[in-house]
């Protein structure tokens, strides 16, 4: 209620109690108040429209000072001049299942975060990371989306929040103050563990991760925490192009979804899709996307769809608008269409066909290995339905997700609008065409969950007759009857010629095994491993200045593995790498810590798995491809080769990193010497025997 004149409230509450007496007569203190005939009641309530009208800002309300709402600005907002940010803890519920463990206890929370441009420069493509440290899930955030992908988003490690819609946050001067363009507000929903209380924990901290930009220690007060960034005087921009929209980033694979024609009713769009990663690769690719608004795929060019169903597009808001369309003709009507590359026979077809870098049965290769086989390019004519029926509307799909066989997996990121793309102009000329509108999606390389690895690795030394096998359900065990073996057991240790024979047909040796060791053996067999591919490391010598190794690759699939390649991660170790001997070897820069192997010509292709000599009564033998690995211990300290420098951090093959063993073969003083290291033993056993003779004599 507004504030009145002392005056005008004064007659306010005499006009109040007025009203009061006529209406309600009854004793007041000591005065008793007349009963007020009908007809003067009448005229009274027809006079309190006049006496409105003559005093506006009078109220029949009582005044109790209510309060009023506090649009004050934060006194850090206030004091910012650069990018202000703030998250702010809007509570938290206890979930289901409910449990005593109070680590382990979920609890459903919101917040806000807010980004302010408080500066005098424009910030293009605003990223905002929040240090989540409580293994937050985030399940919705309104006004951003994440760069490590769709909703919901593991956030254990904190994650950035990038701009979706307003990508770019404009200055105050250019907009005369106008609050939505210079700021958004981010309503954050998600799920946290542990804590007691209803108090939601806070973050470590927030930050602005935009080059260029550096961030004080964020303060926190009351459930808030803020932080005012401003810009590095030191830091020294590259030569940049100015962009109008945000500027293109780096990832393992970057997708460009190009506009290239527009119609009222429909345009022509070209994906294409850049293999940038050393490491990675893919084969038999599948992409799939989420149309937001209706639309369908009426033709492509340089793949295709893996279904067509016209009954869904009938059936859809499409059907009602194209109500003359023959839908029978239609690519795909999917809401989630799955789109594959074209196998290379259909490269020259002149309907689906003829378009550069298609083609190539879905194998998108690393640069150094084969620029040709690094990138894959379609086009599709999308279809849109009312009310987006103009030119200019444009609303690329969400949601992508791209994987292949025995590849790495990828986490794609939301698409962001950057500046049209330039071709080379199709005349021949030397000019330049632009796409209408260009989206980039980036997609990185992930570590792969436990148990959900596609290859894996096994142990064995030239100082311990026992090999230690892949672990147990390495590449997950969704397929397996879990009540016939353990899936959380550790693997039996094995002789390392049965690494040579399936999964299958090694219990009885395992068993034979471990009886000759004195080894316990469960009554409940661990589960197979369960991976298609899998890679034996041996170390194979260790001497005075340098060491050896033998790997050894098994494809325990049907279908045969082209073009393969693998890296190993050694660490210091890989720095005294010296040569591969059967296959093609490099260093991967920059550190040089990465060994990059392949087959060598007329050897990359590593075969299936096929029948033994005798169907009924041998295993079947897994495609096997091996070679030695000689490194060098010059400049590189004290390495403990049997303690660890000798084995791999890391394996990958065709870019999918590989489960490794837990631990390393023991050494123990009645191991076995490699022939190198044995001979000095026999040397100093001779001498030792003829000096001791000469005594005697």
């Amino acid at each position: 209620m507004l504030c009145l004149p002392n005056s005008l409230k004064l007659f306010d509450h005499f006009l109040f109690f007025s009203v009061f007496s006529f209406l309600r007569p009854k004793k007041l203190g000591k005065i008793q108040m007349k009963k007020i005939p009908y007809v003067h009641l009448n005229l009274l309530l027809l006079l309190l429209p006049l006496i409105s009208l003559q005093f506006p800002t009078l109220s029949l309300a009582q005044d109790y000072d209510a309060p009023q709402k506090d649009d004050t600005p934060p006194p850090g907002l206030v004091r910012c001049n650069g990018v202000y940010m703030s998250y702010t803890s809007g509570g938290r519920e206890k979930l289901y299942p409910r449990t005593t463990n109070v680590t382990a206890q979920a609890w459903s929370f919101k917040a806000t975060a807010t980004i302010v441009n408080t500066g005098i420069e424009e910030v293009k493509g605003w990223q905002m990371f929040v240090k989540f440290h409580h293994r937050e899930i985030i399940v919705s955030a309104t006004g951003a989306v994440s760069s490590d992908g769709d909703f919901p988003v593991d956030a254990s490690n904190g994650t950035t929040f990038i701009g979706s819609p307003n990508t770019d946050l404009k200055t105050s001067i250019l907009t005369a103050g106008d609050y939505t363009q210079i700021s958004t507000n981010i309503e954050i929903t998600g799920t946290l563990f542990g804590g007691r209380g209803t108090v939601t924990p806070m973050p470590k901290s927030i930050k602005l991760v935009n080059d260029g930009w550096q961030c004080p220690a964020a303060t926190s007060k009351g459930g808030t925490m803020q932080v005012c960034c401003k810009r590095n005087p030191k830091f020294k921009a590259k030569d940049k192009i100015k962009t109008k929209f945000a500027p293109r980033r780096h990832g393992d694979l970057n997708i460009i979804y190009d506009v290239l024609q527009a119609y009222k009713s429909n345009y022509m769009a070209q994906v294409t899709i850049d293999n940038t990663s050393p490491l990675g690769r893919l084969d038999h690719w599948n992409l799939t996307w989420e149309w937001m608004r209706g639309e369908f795929i009426y033709s492509m060019r340089g793949a295709y769809a893996a279904e067509k169903n016209p009954s869904e597009c009938l059936s859809s808001k499409a059907g009602q608008f194209y109500a003359d369309l023959d839908f029978s003709q239609v690519a795909n009507c999917q809401k989630k269409p799955i789109i594959k590359d074209l196998p290379a026979e259909r490269k020259d077809d002149n309907v689906i066909g003829k378009l550069p870098f298609c083609c190539k049965n879905g194998t998108l290769l690393p640069t150094h290995m084969d620029p040709s086989k690094s990138k894959a390019i379609f086009q599709l004519q999308v279809y849109k339905v009312p009310p987006d029926q103009n030119r200019t509307a444009f609303f690329p799909p969400q949601h992508w997700k791209i994987d292949g066989i025995v590849n790495p997996q990828y986490k794609c990121g939301p698409p962001i609008r950057v500046d049209a793309t330039a071709f080379p102009d199709s005349s021949g000329l030397q000019a330049t065409t632009y796409a209408i509108a260009s989206w980039q999606v980036v997609c990185n390389i992930t570590k792969p969950k436990p148990k959900a690895a596609r290859c894996c690795v096994s142990f064995s030394a030239f100082y311990n007759d026992s090999a230690i096998p892949c672990n147990t359900c390495a590449c997950g065990c969704e397929d397996i009857d879990t009540d016939t073996c353990n899936a959380n057991a550790r693997p039996l240790l094995l002789p390392p010629d049965t690494l040579l024979v399936p999964f299958d047909n090694r219990t009885l040796k395992a068993k034979v095994w471990a009886k000759r060791k004195h080894m316990a053996v469960p009554k409940k067999l661990p589960c197979p491993d369960n991976c298609g591919i899998s890679i034996n490391w041996h170390l194979n010598s260790d001497y005075g200045d340098g060491w050896s190794v033998r790997v050894t690759l098994f494809n325990w699939g049907d279908n045969a593995v082209e073009d393969w390649f693998g890296a190993l991660d050694l660490g210091k170790a890989g720095l005294g790498y010296e040569n591969i001997y059967s296959f093609n070897g490099s260093r991967v820069a920059p550190k040089n810590q990465i060994i990059f192997f392949q087959g060598l010509p007329g050897m990359n292709y590593l075969i299936g798995i096929t029948n033994g000599t005798n169907p009924a009564r041998d295993p079947q033998v897994p495609g096997k491809m091996q070679s030695v690995i000689s490194f060098k211990k010059k400049d590189l300290g004290n390495l403990n080769i049997p303690g660890g420098d000798g084995y791999p951090k890391k394996v990958f093959f065709n870019g999918e990193e590989c489960a490794l063993p837990k631990y390393f073969p023991k050494k123990s003083s009645g191991r076995r010497l490699s022939g190198i290291r044995f001979l000095p033993s026999i040397i100093l056993a001779i001498t030792t025997f003829l000096a001791t003779t000469r005594i005697g004599f």
